[in-house]
């Protein structure tokens, strides 16, 4: 897997301070996207052990609230298998950190209902996450006044909720 970016200090997807993980390679090539170059699965550089230490050492601060994962697309597969070491890390070394992903499959229909049959690495995947934020960016929805969204058909869902409650449970910033 390559990444794109890996932001140290990053308040725009998710709540508190938290770092992020751009990774490379997405297939929905959503009209109006922000980070378009990260559609190649070949942009950047790749994803590697050096990258995943750096990535706990700027995780591992007080004052840092978890991780967010987005892209490119995350649930790619190519990406899931990329994606999962770091995961694996994060909740054995800093279990009190959130860790949010941002998604444009939506998560009851085709990562529950499909990949999640399909894949072992979307099952474990799925077990260590704390939110998603689904659905492709819609630029006719784009919306400033959304938290944490591009545009409003995207939905912050409680992951381990929902999988507890077999319904969606949306997260409530207040």
């Amino acid at each position: 897997m390559n990444y794109a970016d890996i932001k140290r200090i990053d308040v725009a997807n998710g709540p508190g301070v938290r770092v992020s993980l751009f990774v490379s390679g997405c297939t929905h090539h959503c009209k109006g996207c922000f980070n378009e170059e990260a559609w190649d699965f070949q942009y950047g550089k790749p994803f590697t052990e050096t990258e995943i230490g750096l990535i706990i050492e700027y995780l591992n601060k007080d004052y840092i609230k978890g991780l967010t994962i987005l892209g490119g697309e995350p649930f790619e597969y190519a990406n899931q298998k990329g994606i999962l070491p770091l995961l694996r890390r994060v909740r054995k070394e800093l279990p009190e950190k959130s860790i949010w992903c941002f998604s444009g499959y939506l998560f009851d229909q085709q990562i529950l209902g499909e990949m999640y049959e399909k894949w072992e690495e979307t099952r474990e995947m799925i077990s260590y996450l704390d939110v998603i934020v689904d659905g492709k960016f819609e630029e006719e929805r784009k919306n400033l006044g959304v938290r944490f969204r591009g545009s409003d058909n995207q939905r912050i869902i409680l992951v381990q909720e929902s999988i507890e409650q077999g319904e969606v449970v949306l997260w409530d910033e207040a």
